[in-house]
């Protein structure tokens, strides 16, 4: 968008706002234990929108589970395929109770006498054979030969490299069930899982979920980050039970916090063109589920999985009504009509001219110089027309700036306006 453009935008002259929901649509989809069941009822909604497509998914832990099953049971069997193959999957999980986060583990029906045994033993020495049902249902579940030659759109599945922390991202064309066992690898409760020699724990310890990746990897405009884990606790943790599970969820969206605030600086400075249309939209599962912080997310009870569902159906649709630009145009299901519109759009047309001003150009008077449009600002909108293109001069000049040398704290400041 050049100048002139971003000013008209500014004072309302801009061309109509586009259909809503995007056409194409980047997911970030974060773990969180069996939290991820949101996740299930966020994307078994937005399979529900014949309009959307998903350009690519990042995920860690759960997150990646859920798109490597949304990926492949589009694959083979479209819409109706993923929503079936993503429902069936974490019914397995919660009849095999084996997906849980180490913090759950004082809370399960065992009791503090497990949990105990976990804070004194590690997984090699309680799980010798490292049984993994995850293994088996991701097995059962998703044909990954099928997933890297026809992957429906991107994926990116981090995990965390044991040796020095750093974030490891594992694409379509060399997915494998271990990268993905790799991303869900909670060190307290299963062994590292090595890949070409490589140790590698849950991805959620480096990017919960990968976000910036996600931004260079994909073309799409618009991003939807899908947040499962607890951002804020009511009540101070005392027992190291509360201690240990508030400090996880802490460290959890640590990183989803830092690379949202990178991205913020370089979206206001502009820093590529990308980043000057990107459009991020959050879905929050503590939002819409009460109580979740003082939940498990090792419950893997099926009720307590349904509830989750449920919630995330309905964050989509606070969403899909909230985050829609002004005017936009909301697509319907097919078979319900047309589109209507969300907010009401003002797009600008011309007035007709009255019998009085007709009358005077009959008498050969001047006519109007120009007609007026509706919903539009009159005369008074030159100044502030003005005003924003100088404005907008100037956010040109120092993006240009902040191109020709790294963007620190210091040097983004220097090019905030006063």
């Amino acid at each position: 968008m050049n100048v002139i453009n971003r000013a008209l935008a500014l004072v309302g002259l801009d061309n109509p706002a586009p259909d809503w929901p995007p056409e194409r649509l980047s997911l970030a989809l974060q773990g969180g234990g069996s939290f991820g069941a949101f996740t299930w009822g966020v994307l078994d909604r937005l399979l529900e929108e014949p309009g959307v497509a998903f350009d690519a998914i990042s995920g860690s832990s759960a997150g990646a589970v859920n798109a490597v099953l949304l990926a492949s049971g589009l694959i083979e069997g479209g819409r109706e395929g993923a929503k079936a193959r993503l429902a069936r999957f974490w019914k397995r999980m919660s009849d095999a109770a084996a997906f849980v986060p180490a913090a759950s583990l004082a809370a399960s029906p065992l009791g503090a006498g497990l949990g105990f045994v976990a804070r004194a033993l590690s997984p090699y020495q309680f799980n010798p054979f490292n049984l993994n049902p995850l293994r088996e249902a991701l097995a059962a579940e998703v044909d990954f030969d099928l997933l890297r030659a026809r992957s429906p759109m991107k994926l990116l599945i981090g995990a965390t490299r044991v040796r020095d922390g750093k974030l490891r991202i594992f694409t379509n064309e060399e997915l494998t069930v271990d990268m993905v066992l790799a991303s869900a690898c909670l060190p307290l409760i299963h062994h590292a899982i090595e890949i070409a020699g490589e140790p590698y724990w849950d991805g959620g310890y480096a990017a919960n979920p990968p976000l910036i990746p996600l931004v260079q990897a994909s073309q799409a405009a618009n991003l939807l980050i899908v947040q499962v884990t607890p951002t804020s606790s009511e009540r101070l943790p005392k027992t190291p039970r509360e201690i240990a599970k508030r400090l996880e969820q802490i460290q959890f969206n640590a990183t989803l916090n830092s690379e949202l605030e990178a991205l913020k600086y370089g979206m206001l400075v502009g820093a590529t063109p990308k980043l000057r249309r990107l459009r991020i939209g959050r879905i929050s599962a503590q939002d819409e589920f009460a109580g979740l912080a003082d939940e498990s997310a090792g419950n893997l009870g099926w009720a307590f999985l349904e509830r989750l569902h449920k919630s995330g159906r309905r964050a989509v649709e606070v969403w899909l009504d909230e985050a829609a630009p002004a005017g936009a145009r909301r697509a319907e299901a097919p078979g319900a009509g047309a589109t209507r519109e969300v907010f009401a759009a003002k797009p600008p047309s011309r007035v007709i001219a009255s019998k009085a001003k007709q009358s005077r150009r009959s008498r050969g008077r001047r006519p109007c110089a120009a007609p007026i449009r509706r919903g539009a600002p009159s005369t008074s909108w030159k100044p502030l027309f003005s005003e924003v293109l100088r404005l907008s001069m100037v956010f040109d000049r120092r993006r240009r700036r902040a191109k020709r040398a790294p963007l620190t704290a210091s040097k983004l400041r220097k090019f905030m306006l006063p």
